[in-house]
């Protein structure tokens, strides 16, 4: 059983239909990449899956459960956590504070909302410093530590695309979904993302990416989907995707293009 897979889903906006009845299969602890041209639908796509938009029609079903239609505060309970193409930090809080707050839900376990009042007094010290010890542990992870009490947004772009990556990690995810994660980069910190990711993956976290860059996908994607006009067109590993005929024609490009991969 795939860990998260879509059955015909489909997002209509006002007649223009953005994803159309779309079977999409993530496969646990695999790093998979959803491409196409833009406007194929591929952010549209993972807004249904992370609840921050709702399917027209289809479902959603996350390791056996149908989770269509969750908002996403609960689909991140769960343990689906994600970034977005365009960075959003809290830019004024320091590097520290922004991984703290994906470990927001972590606290507070008590059902009992009268005795957790009454013992909060005495808990919230030490889930302080629990909280602390564990956003730490993914600043070390990205290198950051030393950032921890400056601004985010003092950060250069490419730690900032770090620490958002390193708060969805504070989540404690099971899947990660990144949407252009090098967007902005340049080559050496490509290099270094493609790393991270891997480390990623090696720590158990099902990877799923959205990218325009295609030598970052075709090496370190173990299986790709690609997207145009709404609909998928071709699935499979990267050395099936890049002869496939279809793909080449909508998004790989010509012959002469294809020296580049």
């Amino acid at each position: 059983m795939s860990m998260l897979e879509t059955k015909a889903l489909t997002r209509e906006f006002g007649g223009i239909i953005a994803v159309n009845r779309v079977d999409f299969n993530v496969e646990r602890n695999m790093i998979t990449g959803l491409i196409g041209p833009n406007g194929a639908g591929k952010t549209t796509l993972f807004n249904n899956i992370t609840g921050l938009d709702v399917p027209s029609s289809g479902k959603v079903f996350f390791e056996g459960r149908d989770i269509t239609g969750l908002p996403s505060n609960k689909v991140c309970r769960l343990g689906i956590a994600r970034t977005f193409q365009n960075i959003r930090l809290f830019k004024d809080l320091s590097v520290i504070d922004n991984v703290m707050m994906g470990r927001h839900f972590h606290t507070g376990s008590l059902r009992n909302r009268t005795l957790q009042a009454v013992l909060s007094y005495f808990q919230v010290e030490k889930e302080e410093c629990e909280e602390y010890e564990a956003a730490m542990k993914w600043l070390e992870f990205f290198g950051l530590e030393n950032l921890r009490n400056d601004s985010a947004g003092s950060l250069p772009y490419g730690y900032q695309r770090e620490l958002e990556i390193a708060r969805a990690l504070a989540t404690e995810p099971k899947l990660l979904f990144l949407d252009e994660p090098a967007a902005g980069m340049n080559p050496q910190e490509t290099d270094s993302l493609m790393e991270t990711i891997r480390r990623i993956r090696d720590l158990g976290v099902t990877v799923v990416l959205i990218e325009h860059d295609m030598k970052l996908v075709m090496s370190i994607c173990d299986n790709i989907t690609v997207l145009n006009y709404g609909q998928k067109i071709a699935q499979g590993t990267p050395s099936v995707i890049q002869s496939d005929p279809a793909v080449i024609e909508a998004y790989l490009g010509t012959d002469d293009d294809e020296e580049d991969f």
